[in-house]
C-alpha cells in the first residue's frame, strides 16, 4: 500500500474554492433581476446555490478522506444504480420535464439529474475496467469494443431524455481515458469516421438540432428564435470590453438573455468583469487542470492515473464546450460551466469529483 500524505493538494483546494466563490457571486449577480421578478426574492437562486455548495463541500471533504481504490470496489454497484436512475427518469410521473428534456427526478423541493452522476460513475468503472485489461486494450474485440459498448449504452439512455450536451461530455471523457490507456490510433481513426456519421445522423433526426447548427453558423437568420441566445450572449460579451461594465451592472440580465445564471453565466461575467475577469477565470481553470494532470502523472497505480485523467478530462471538455457556446464558436447545447453555473446536481458532482482527485493527490508522487 502506498504511503499516504497528511495533506492533499492545497493549490487544487484553493483554486476550487476560488472558482466556487466567483460562481456564488456571479449566480447572484446574474439571477437577481429574474429571481425578484419570478419569486419576489432576489436571493432565490443564490441561496439555493449556496446550499448546493455547502452539500458539495461536505461531500468533497468526506470523499477526500475515502481511499480512492474504494471506488474501484464499488464501481459496478454505482454504475448499476446510475443505469437504473437513467431508466426511471424516462418514466412519466417520476422524471420531470424541463425545456423539452426529461432529465430530472424530483426529491422534495429539489431535483437531481441522474445523467450528471452517470458521468462520474462511468469514469470510476471505466478506470477499473481499463486498468484490469491494459494488455487487451490494443485489441478491438477484447478491449476497445466492450468499453465502447458500455459507454454508448449509457449515451443512448441519456439521448432518450434527450440531453446531447451531457452525453457528449461523457463520451468525450471516456474516449480520452481509452486513448490514454493505450488504445490504437488506427482504431480511433475508424471510430472517428463512424462517430462523425453518427453525429450527423443524430442532428438530422431532430429538426431542432438542425436549427441549432444553422443558427450557430448564422444566428441572425433567426434572431428571435434559434439564434436568440447566441446573439444576446454576444451582446453581453461585446460591451464588456477590457474591464467590464462593473459587477452587478449587466444589461443583458434584464430579461434579454434567458436564465443567465445557468449555461450562459460566462456571458454575464464577461459583460460585468470584461476581458480581464474572463481571462482570470480561464486562468483558474487552467491551474485546476494543471494540478489534475500532475496528480494523474504521480498516481501510484494505473487505476488512480486513469481515474484522475477521467475527472480532469470531464472538467476540461465541459469548460471548452460551455465557453465555445457562449462565445458563438459552437452550437448551443445545455452544458453548465463547472463551479460557476447555477445547478445543484452539476455543482455537487463537480465537488465530489474534486474530492476523489484530492484523495489521489495524497498518494501521488510529485
Amino acid at each position: 500500500m502506498p504511503t499516504k500524505k497528511a495533506t492533499p493538494d492545497m493549490i487544487l483546494i484553493i483554486v476550487t474554492f476560488t472558482l466556487l466563490a466567483v460562481g456564488l457571486i456571479m449566480v447572484y449577480s446574474a439571477s437577481a433581476v429574474w429571481a425578484e421578478y419570478k419569486f419576489n426574492d432576489s436571493f432565490f437562486f443564490a441561496k439555493r446555490q449556496l446550499l448546493f455548495a455547502g452539500v458539495g463541500i461536505i461531500a468533497m471533504f468526506f470523499i477526500m478522506n475515502v481511499d480512492y481504490w474504494t471506488w474501484k470496489t464499488w464501481a459496478k454497484v454505482l454504475l448499476l444504480i446510475c443505469f437504473v436512475l437513467l431508466l426511471l427518469v424516462l418514466i412519466p410521473g417520476i422524471g420531470n420535464e424541463r425545456n423539452g428534456s426529461r432529465s430530472w427526478i424530483g426529491v422534495g423541493a429539489f431535483s437531481i439529474q441522474p445523467s450528471e452522476f452517470m458521468k462520474l460513475a462511468m469514469i470510476a468503472f471505466l478506470a477499473k475496467f481499463l486498468s484490469e485489461r491494459q494488455k487487451k486494450i490494443t485489441s478491438f474485440k477484447y478491449g476497445l469494443a466492450p468499453s465502447l459498448a458500455l459507454v454508448f449504452s449509457a449515451f443512448a439512455l441519456i439521448m432518450l431524455q434527450p440531453d446531447l450536451g451531457t452525453g457528449t461530455v461523457m463520451v468525450g471523457t471516456c474516449l480520452v481515458m481509452i486513448f490514454i490507456a493505450g488504445a490504437r490510433i488506427s482504431h480511433f481513426v475508424g471510430l472517428g469516421l463512424i462517430g462523425v456519421a453518427g453525429f450527423v445522423g443524430l442532428v438530422l433526426s431532430a429538426p431542432y438540432r438542425i436549427k441549432r447548427i444553422t443558427s450557430f453558423l448564422d444566428p441572425w437568420q433567426d434572431p428571435l428564435g434559434t439564434g436568440f441566445q447566441i446573439i444576446q450572449s454576444l451582446y453581453a460579451i461585446g460591451p464588456g470590453g477590457l474591464f467590464g461594465l462593473g459587477l452587478g451592472q449587466s444589461r443583458q440580465k434584464f430579461f434579454y438573455l434567458p436564465e443567465p445564471q445557468t449555461d450562459f453565466i460566462f456571458a454575464i461575467l464577461a459583460e460585468e468583469l470584461g476581458f480581464i475577469g474572463g481571462s482570470l477565470v480561464l486562468l483558474l481553470f487552467s491551474l485546476l487542470l494543471w494540478r489534475g494532470i500532475r496528480i494523474a502523472l504521480g498516481a501510484p497505480d494505473l487505476y488512480g492515473s486513469l481515474l484522475a485523467v477521467g475527472i480532469i478530462a470531464m472538467i476540461a471538455i465541459q469548460v471548452m464546450i460551455n465557453i465555445g457556446v457562449v462565445t458563438g464558436l459552437m452550437p448551443v447545447t445545455g452544458i453548465t460551466l463547472p463551479f460557476l453555473s447555477y445547478g445543484g446536481s452539476s455543482l455537487t458532482l463537480m465537488l465530489m469529483a474534486i474530492g476523489v482527485l484530492l484523495n489521489i493527490s495524497r498518494y501521488a508522487r510529485y
